[in-house]
């Protein structure tokens, strides 16, 4: 069996170290998931991913800390104003903590997220994050997924101990949403300007994404220069406006985490990759991260994902374990043996 030329060429130049153009990029999507040019693809990317980090892979848990319809309207998401079938909740700043020490309580984890609706209560925030970080002084990292916020704000969450932002101006930013696209690269300039980690990712990828649309925009994580690329299909909700559109396979989900992870190859500042939710198939083909969950998730009908969609620190770590990573980051200069997940 002759693997196309043209493909060939691609992957050999990335294997030197060449930075993929958006064209590479988009030649690489356009194969079907299930040709072996996708299983190629996928496999040197797996490879060259490898040998880029070490082998090593992070364990990252987010807290989902409040419901309500949000403004933003995303059509993809289950608390957009309009389509939400959540009553408004919020937890605790207690109960937050106890969520935190769950995720904590191992070590395993190398950053702790604190989700928002796009509108917040900012000061409240603050006073979470100075509570978690009085409770754990140094380590794990903290970073937020919130709305679209300003340089003072960013300031003001460095000093009570955020390390990093998850910020994303997403596929179809404005249409799928009421945000404005120039307000997400805003913030994010925000974020890279102040000093922290900027977490950003392809997402939500539906079937109806073009290639051109899915290179365009995990090429913005590239050329603002990102701490973590990703890949996240949008998962299916019945009573989401976009639910005619279904889903995408893990194995196409999988072939965008291998073009993510072999693009960014060009982007010094990447220092891992994720795939979202985590699957076997992603960790196999580029990714080294996973996300446990607890709390709210835009992608999940209940209430407390922990129950339904969401994952905890040891199903990750086992995952990571099927997928061969020998290594674990749990700060940024430490690392320790993932061991075997079963003898534990």
């Amino acid at each position: 069996m002759k693997i196309n030329t043209d493909l060939v060429r691609i992957l050999e130049r990335a294997q030197q170290g060449d930075a993929l153009s958006k064209a590479d990029c988009i030649t690489l999507l356009e194969y079907a998931p299930t040709s072996v040019e996708a299983g190629v693809i996928r496999g040197v990317a797996d490879a060259l991913a490898r040998r880029r980090f070490g082998n090593e892979a992070i364990i990252l848990g987010q807290v989902g800390i409040e419901i309500s319809a949000c403004p933003a309207k995303c059509k993809f998401c289950s608390f957009g104003e309009g389509h939400t079938q959540f009553a408004p909740s919020k937890m605790t700043p207690e109960e937050i903590l106890e969520a935190a020490d769950r995720f904590t309580a191992s070590g395993d984890l190398y950053a702790l997220f604190l989700m928002t609706m796009h509108t917040f209560d900012f000061d409240s925030l603050l006073d979470v994050v100075q509570r978690i970080r009085s409770r754990m002084p140094t380590y794990p990292q903290i970073v937020v997924n919130i709305g679209d916020f300003d340089r003072a704000q960013a300031e003001a969450l460095r000093q009570v101990g955020v390390n990093g932002a998850y910020h994303v101006c997403r596929l179809r930013e404005g249409t799928d949403t009421t945000l404005d696209p120039e307000d997400r690269k805003r913030t994010i300039r925000v974020i890279k300007d102040a000093g922290l980690d900027w977490y950003y990712c392809c997402e939500p990828i539906g079937p109806e994404h073009t290639a051109q649309e899915l290179v365009d925009q995990l090429f913005l994580g590239i050329e603002y220069g990102c701490f973590q690329h990703a890949a996240m299909r949008r998962v299916w909700m019945p009573n989401s406006p976009l639910a005619q559109h279904g889903q995408i396979s893990e194995l196409r989900q999988a072939q965008v985490v291998a073009v993510v992870a072999l693009a960014s190859l060009g982007c010094p500042d990447t220092r891992n990759i994720a795939v979202h939710e985590p699957n076997l198939i992603g960790l196999s083909s580029g990714a080294n991260v996973v996300y446990a969950e607890t709390g709210a998730n835009p992608r999940d009908t209940e209430e407390d994902t922990s129950s339904h969609r969401g994952r905890d620190i040891r199903a990750c770590k086992t995952m990571l374990y099927e997928a061969g990573f020998e290594h674990l980051l749990v700060a940024p200069n430490e690392r320790r043996p993932l061991g075997n997940a079963f003898r534990e």
